[in-house]
C-alpha cells in the first residue's frame, strides 16, 4: 500500500514537473537568428549604375515600426533608406547585414526599381538574380525610373496611405479604371526574357518636375493629345514626388523604348487587362467643343495572326460601350442620330490610336509585348519551322487591321425615362 501511494506521488510530481516545463517553453523568450527581431525587412529596391565601372548602386528602403510620440500619437517616420555600391546584389545584401546588424529580409519587398540609365544597357542578369532569390515574390512590381532609383524612391511618399507597402501594391490597380498604367511584376518580366513569341515589359516611373512654364504648356495644350503624356511629363503637382505613367519597353533585357498615356491603354486593351479608360473626342455637332466619353469592354478584344509568303498579318477586334461625361447646355444626347454620330467618331478615334500604336510597337521597337507570338504557334508544323520563321524578329515585318466597335450611350443621369 505504501508502495502504491509512493508511484503515485512521483507521476504526479512528474506530471506538474512537464506542465512546468511547458510553461517556461511557451513564455520564454526566443531570440534566435529567425526570430523576427533579428530581422530586416526591404519593402523596396533600387538599383542603379555605380560610380565605379560595372558595379551597382543598390537601395534598400527598409520598414520599420512606427515610434510612439511623447503625446501618444504614432509617427510616421516608417521607412529608412540605406545605399551601397558594389558589384552584385548578392553581395549588396551581405554588406547590408553587417551594416544594419540584422539579417535582410526581401519576403515583403513590393517593388523593384532600375533606373532607365542602367536599363538601357540591360536588366537581364539582375532579374535572373531576384528571381533565383526564394524570397522575392513573383507578384513583385518592376518599374523603370527615368530618374535615379533611388531618388525615385525617396519621393514615393504615399499622400492617400499611412504605409508605403500599402502604396505599392495599390498604385498599379489605377491601370484598371485608367489603362495609363500597367500591374507588370517581376513573374512578367522574368517569362517576357524566356519567351519565344513575346518580349518585357515594365511600368514607367517618374518625377513630377513641372515648373511655370510647363504648366503654360499644358492649358493650352489641344485635348486630343491629352494622352501623349508619361512619367516625368506631365502637368501633375502634390505631395508626392514620384508618378508612374506610362510603359518602358524591352526587346529581351534591353530597355528600347517608351509609351505614352494612350498608348499604353492600347497596350491594355489588347491583354484585356483594363475595365474602362477616357478618351476625348470632337463633338460631331460642334467641332469648337470637346466630348469625354468612358469607355468600357462589350467583349474581350480579339486577336488573330496569320502568315502570308512569310509575312506576318495581324487582326485585331474590339468591341466596347461607352457613356458620354461632359455635357453641355441645349445638347440632346438623347437622340439616336447624334449617338450614331458619336460612337462612329470614338470608333475611329480608338482605331487611328491602336493602329498607329501597333506599328510603333513592331517597326520602331521591333518588340511583341502584346505577346501577339503565341497565337502563331499553330502556323508551324514543328518546332524546327518555327525557330527558322524567328518570330521576335520577324514582327518588325507585321501589318495590322483594327476592327472597333463603339456603342455611345448618353450620360449616367441623363437617359431615356
Amino acid at each position: 500500500m505504501i508502495i502504491i501511494i509512493k508511484v503515485n506521488k512521483l507521476i504526479r510530481n512528474i506530471f506538474i514537473a512537464v506542465i512546468i516545463l511547458l510553461l517556461l517553453l511557451a513564455f520564454s523568450s526566443s531570440y534566435t537568428s529567425f526570430s523576427i527581431d533579428n530581422l530586416a525587412f526591404v519593402i523596396a529596391i533600387g538599383i542603379d549604375k555605380g560610380d565605379t565601372q560595372n558595379n551597382l548602386k543598390i537601395s534598400f528602403q527598409i520598414a520599420k515600426p512606427s515610434s510612439i510620440s511623447k503625446n501618444g500619437s504614432s509617427e510616421q517616420n516608417t521607412a529608412i533608406i540605406n545605399t551601397v555600391e558594389t558589384s552584385s546584389i548578392n553581395s549588396a545584401i551581405n554588406l547590408m547585414n553587417s551594416y544594419i546588424g540584422k539579417e535582410i529580409n526581401l519576403s515583403h519587398c513590393k517593388l523593384i526599381v532600375f533606373s532607365e540609365e542602367l536599363a538601357v544597357e540591360g536588366v537581364g542578369n539582375r532579374i535572373y538574380t531576384l528571381i533565383n532569390n526564394v524570397q522575392i515574390r513573383p507578384s513583385t512590381n518592376v518599374v523603370i525610373s527615368k530618374t535615379d532609383a533611388k531618388y525615385y524612391i525617396e519621393n514615393s511618399k504615399p499622400s492617400l496611405e499611412s504605409l508605403p507597402t500599402s502604396y505599392y501594391e495599390i498604385f498599379p490597380n489605377s491601370s484598371k479604371y485608367t489603362g495609363y498604367t500597367v500591374n507588370s511584376t517581376i513573374g512578367d518580366f522574368y517569362n517576357g526574357l524566356t519567351c519565344n513569341s513575346c518580349q518585357p515589359y515594365a511600368i514607367l516611373g517618374g518625377m513630377i518636375e513641372t515648373n511655370d512654364s510647363n504648366l503654360e504648356q499644358y492649358s493650352s495644350e489641344d485635348p486630343l493629345n491629352a494622352g501623349n503624356i508619361k512619367s516625368n511629363e506631365t502637368s501633375i503637382s502634390g505631395k508626392r514626388g514620384a508618378e508612374n505613367i506610362g510603359l518602358a519597353v524591352f526587346k529581351k533585357d534591353k530597355l528600347v523604348g517608351e509609351l505614352n498615356a494612350i498608348e499604353t491603354v492600347c497596350f491594355s486593351i489588347i491583354r484585356n487587362q483594363v475595365n474602362g479608360f477616357l478618351i476625348t473626342i470632337v463633338d460631331p455637332q460642334d467641332e469648337e467643343n470637346y466630348l469625354d466619353l468612358y469607355v468600357y469592354h462589350n467583349n474581350d478584344t480579339k486577336s488573330k495572326v496569320d502568315i502570308v509568303n512569310g509575312t506576318p498579318y495581324i487582326t485585331v477586334d474590339c468591341k466596347f460601350d461607352g457613356r458620354i461625361y461632359s455635357m453641355k447646355d441645349k445638347s440632346n444626347y438623347l437622340d439616336s442620330n447624334i449617338l450614331e454620330e458619336i460612337s462612329s467618331s470614338a470608333s475611329e478615334y480608338i482605331k487611328l490610336q491602336m493602329q498607329n500604336y501597333l506599328y510603333r510597337t513592331a517597326k520602331t521597337f521591333n518588340s511583341d509585348i502584346n505577346g501577339f507570338g503565341r497565337n502563331v504557334l499553330s502556323k508551324f508544323l514543328t518546332k524546327q519551322e518555327l525557330d527558322e520563321f524567328n518570330w521576335l524578329e520577324n514582327y518588325q515585318n507585321s501589318f495590322f487591321t483594327v476592327n472597333t466597335d463603339v456603342n455611345i450611350k448618353s450620360g449616367f443621369l441623363i437617359t431615356e425615362t
